[in-house]
């Protein structure tokens, strides 16, 4: 994803663009950002406030990433925790999961095979909306700002009204390509795939590799759901298009294997 200012008109104030300011951290193993923009963005205070929703994140990372041995969800893998015992936090994140198996029909599922003949649970497929999500509840508090939070290929934009950001969906053939702008004051965008790091997406029942379509990107109010929901129609393959075409109150696209593009963006999309 790539973010910019909107169209003229938008993301200025009396006239002028806005202040802006952007923090970036390496969180949850990629770049993490938050991005503000309006009449105090450059404050101390407005520091303070995204400094304490990046140390959410981080706590995140620290507790439930499935790829870190010391972490409360890798302590549960390995039998040294029972869920009756895990935090609120790893009980809400593996309810989400199942809710997700249950919302996608199977085509996402947090137990996977470990290669080992056995299954562990990876929230990965919507731990980084969750992610977005948590960090974005703190940023609230911004409410005469703009602002977007950004894990890699998710995020959640917020703005005023009459305010907007542009966000570049990129072409997962060619980075420098994007296949559309959306220009958007609300929601989250996420896009799942294997074109550009290989198939990090996998079938929940076999382990197999998912590389039935390129990309599917998800556009919707919920980051946590658009995650879930660009990684279920990953693993749909060829049935993703027609499934992501009657999920209610999401849109999006399907890159397929041969490159061509099936989308249902609404008129607040840009071509290119």
């Amino acid at each position: 994803m790539t973010i910019t200012d909107a169209a003229a008109g938008t993301g200025t104030r009396d006239g002028h663009p806005a202040a802006r300011r952007a923090w970036v951290r390496h969180l949850l193993g990629m770049p993490f950002s938050i991005h503000v923009r309006g009449p105090e963005a450059l404050d101390p205070a407005v520091d303070e406030l995204v400094t304490s929703a990046l140390a959410t994140v981080r706590d995140v990372d620290r507790r439930f990433n499935p790829f870190r041995p010391d972490s409360e969800l890798c302590l549960l893998n390995a039998g040294l925790l029972a869920m009756e015992d895990a935090s609120p936090g790893l009980r809400e994140l593996m309810s989400l999961c199942e809710q997700a198996r249950t919302r996608t029909g199977g085509a996402f599922d947090a137990e996977l095979p470990d290669g080992r003949g056995r299954r562990r649970l990876d929230p990965s497929g919507l731990l980084k909306g969750w992610a977005v999500e948590r960090a974005a509840a703190e940023l609230r508090l911004l409410s005469e700002h703009d602002w977007v939070v950004s894990a890699g290929s998710d995020l959640l934009v917020s703005c005023v009204p009459g305010s907007s950001w542009r966000v570049g969906v990129q072409d997962p053939a060619d980075p420098t390509r994007l296949l559309r702008v959306l220009e958007l004051s609300s929601g989250a965008v996420a896009t799942s795939g294997s074109a550009r790091l290989g198939a990090r997406v996998v079938h929940p029942a076999s382990g197999e590799p998912a590389d039935g379509v390129r990309a599917v990107t998800v556009v919707g109010p919920s980051a946590v759901w658009a995650d879930a929901f660009a990684t279920a129609g990953v693993v749909k393959g060829a049935g993703a298009f027609a499934w992501l075409s009657a999920l209610p109150g999401y849109e999006g696209a399907v890159v397929e294997r041969d490159g061509r593009t099936r989308s249902t963006w609404g008129p607040g999309a840009h071509p290119c």
